[in-house]
């Protein structure tokens, strides 16, 4: 029984606890970058899948706002379910992306090599504020 995709989430880290529960830290769906191209250190991915039983292969990967090129593509990941109520959960780190301009790039999550979901990951051009923000540091 093919499993449902219960949730895909950007964040910036990852941590499990000894119990077993994730903690996600910092998550987001914009990047701000002052200047294109841009390279973005770290990208964490969290998919949680649920309702199935088998084992299944995940890709994951984030095509530009072309819709044609592709940013990053994780490895293949199995997910692999004892039964219908059991939980899998895959954690993917993307280094070092390349933002050739601003602009929407997708999130996509294949299983099978069949997309389950697609969201949106937008990039934007910020301004950064002057430094220091209030002045100058006291000496």
């Amino acid at each position: 029984m093919m499993p449902d995709l219960q949730m895909s989430v950007l964040c910036d880290d990852v941590r499990q606890e000894r119990s077993g529960k994730f903690i996600l830290i910092g998550l987001f769906d914009v990047i701000g970058m002052p200047q294109f191209p841009a390279v973005f250190p770290r990208v964490c991915i969290v998919n949680r899948w649920c309702s199935g039983q088998g084992v299944f292969r995940e890709k994951t990967r984030i095509v530009a706002s072309d819709n044609v090129s592709v940013v990053a593509e994780g490895q293949t990941i199995n997910v692999q379910l004892q039964g219908p109520e059991a939980t899998a959960t895959n954690v993917e780190f993307f280094m070092n992306l390349k933002f050739e301009q601003e602009g929407v790039y997708w999130v996509e999550v294949l299983l099978e090599g069949d997309l389950k979901l697609r969201y949106p990951l937008r990039v934007n051009r910020v301004t950064p504020p002057p430094y220091p923000p209030n002045g100058p540091m006291p000496a």
